[in-house]
């Protein structure tokens, strides 16, 4: 029995749906409190329970989540056990992977999209597995291919070494552990070198071309000294069309139904896997065209006159790159962009480089942190922290006065942005618009 403490955690409940799916059997704990993330689990009976020391029995392989540790009593259940191994959710993955051709995907921004996106173009190519960061597992037994999000929070992915790997980016974050770029750029050097085959950069970033790589590179974008280039790029309403270059020589034309120049370099990432693997660019196209997305990365609905968008940006960077996709994706419409913050530290941190962001929306709203935020040492915000930069932003909570407020706008694209749960106010502003009519 391999037993989940933080079953409802977004690695370890794909992790758990991967085990599952080979065979094994599979149950976890976590808090009571609803999470999207579960839905994975109950589509496959996977055993739900709330924390209770009595859990945990012999023989169990107890899997421990990043956030847990020896205030639990799960946990010390577990450990003090003798009948019982422990493992850390990113070491049972690095072992994992080492069964596999892997695949791991990182950077600040963009992982969950190019992890998922990644897996669509290499399931009908052979047999593959995948892990990605939005509760998302799938396995398949004898897989020749293992993909998997690889998150560089509190360097967790340095206890990854896969076959390839792509760094999409390098921008400063998660800053209650990495105190300085520096800190968080040696961190993607060290990653970067443990990769044993090839390791994929944006070539156009700030930062990526100039780390001491001691293992094979190739770099894409836009710049002429990059490995795989795009060229003749046309970004509209339609989506995405452009030409690839690999050392020269034109690699095959891609026309993509993807919006915002973030999703090209995505989408640039995943077709120079495809070649490492000696995939055709018509396969390539084939696969791409028909990808949909993942769980909570610009998750659509069109009712009436308006569209309603769901997307998990929490750094300033992805809410600016969500709001231009918009911008091309719906060029008639206004935006009303609404942005709940989830750490502290990152709004403090990020506070003028958020109201900037979220200065490019028609209409901002920013919602006050959720009630259950992690408390951290020294620092006592509230959102007024970055609603001083936006002065014209609307400061809500989630209750009946913001969804009237915000039902009132027609014929707009809604953008509700956030790590935490944002989309429960997204259903009661849907809700109340439809009971209005």
């Amino acid at each position: 029995m391999y037993y989940f403490i933080g079953i409802k955690g977004s690695g370890m409940a794909s992790l758990a749906t991967i085990l599952y799916d080979l065979g094994y059997q599979v149950a976890g704990s976590d808090i009571d409190k609803y999470i999207f993330i579960e839905d994975e689990l109950r589509k496959r009976s996977i055993p739900i329970y709330s924390f209770d020391k009595n859990n945990i029995k012999d023989g169990y392989d107890v899997i421990i989540g990043n956030a847990f540790d020896d205030s639990n009593e799960e946990v010390r259940a577990a450990k003090e056990n003798k009948n019982v191994k422990t493992h850390t959710y990113f070491d049972f993955l690095g072992q994992l992977m080492e069964k596999y051709v892997s695949i791991g995907i990182a950077g600040t921004h963009g992982k969950t999209t190019t992890t998922g996106m990644a897996y669509h173009l290499f399931k009908e190519f052979d047999k593959t597995s995948v892990l990605i960061g939005d509760g998302t597992g799938h396995a398949v037994k004898d897989s020749h291919y293992f993909i998997s999000e690889t998150c560089e929070y509190q360097d967790h992915f340095l206890h990854y070494y896969p076959t390839y790997a792509v760094i999409n980016n390098i921008e400063l974050d998660h800053v209650d552990y990495f105190h300085s770029i520096d800190q968080y750029k040696e961190s993607f050097e060290k990653f970067a070198n443990q990769v044993k085959d090839t390791v994929v950069v944006w070539g156009d970033d700030p930062y990526l071309p100039y780390l001491n790589y001691q293992t094979r590179v190739l770099k894409f974008g836009l710049n002429q000294d990059n490995d795989i280039i795009a060229k003749n790029v046309i970004n509209n309403d339609y989506g995405l069309s452009f030409d690839v270059y690999i050392h020269g020589d034109l690699f095959g034309h891609f026309a993509l139904p993807f919006y915002g120049m973030h999703m090209l370099y995505n989408s640039l990432a995943v077709i120079t896997l495809g070649y490492l693997e000696n995939m055709r660019a018509d396969y390539i196209q084939e696969r791409l065209s028909s990808f949909e997305g993942v769980k909570r990365r610009y998750t659509v609905k069109k009712i009436g006159n308006d569209i309603y968008v769901d997307d998990y940006a929490h750094h300033p960077t992805a809410i600016k790159y969500v709001i231009e996709a918009t911008r091309s994706r719906y060029p008639g419409k206004e935006i009303v962009a609404i942005f709940q913050p989830d750490r502290f530290s990152r709004g403090l941190r990020f506070a003028k480089e958020f109201a900037q962001s979220m200065d490019l929306a028609d209409y901002p709203f920013l919602v006050h942190f959720p009630e259950n935020a992690k408390k951290e040492a020294g620092i006592d915000i509230d959102i007024h922290e970055i609603g001083q930069y936006i002065p014209r932003a609307s400061i809500i909570h989630e209750d009946d006065e913001a969804v009237q407020l915000l039902a009132s706008y027609q014929n707009v694209v809604y953008l509700f942005m956030s790590s935490k749960d944002i989309y429960k106010l997204e259903n009661m502003v849907i809700q109340y618009k439809e009971s209005h009519e």
